[in-house]
């Protein structure tokens, strides 16, 4: 006896009617993407199609929650600016500040 879908009818004969309903296209993709992709969808026991059309819906229907409630971001009162030894337009010394975990006493 072959799987069935919905209402009794043979998977072919229910895949070959929704067959007509699909669209093919060619999508470009990252191929580190692509092969995790791969992956996910083996791991599941699916196909790549599936795994994607799964994916674009969940974004899809997401995205039409609504608008995300606004956040508002606490503003610092605080004053002083920055402190000595410390050069905002210096990325490498800014790193080496926060790797050292100097106190702040130290750069005072």
């Amino acid at each position: 006896m072959k799987p069935t879908i919905d209402a009794g009818e043979p998977a072919s004969t229910q895949q070959q009617k929704n067959m007509s309903r699909h669209m093919r296209t060619t999508v470009r993709l990252n191929d580190a993407l692509l092969d995790e992709a791969k992956r996910e969808a083996r791991r599941r026991r699916g196909t790549l199609t599936s795994l994607i059309e799964e994916s674009l819906r969940k974004e899809l229907a997401h995205s039409k929650a609504g608008p995300r409630r606004k956040v508002v971001l606490p503003v610092s009162r605080c004053r002083g600016g920055v402190l000595p030894g410390v050069d905002l337009s210096d990325n490498a010394s800014l790193l080496d500040i926060m790797e050292e975990g100097s106190p702040l006493d130290k750069l005072r």
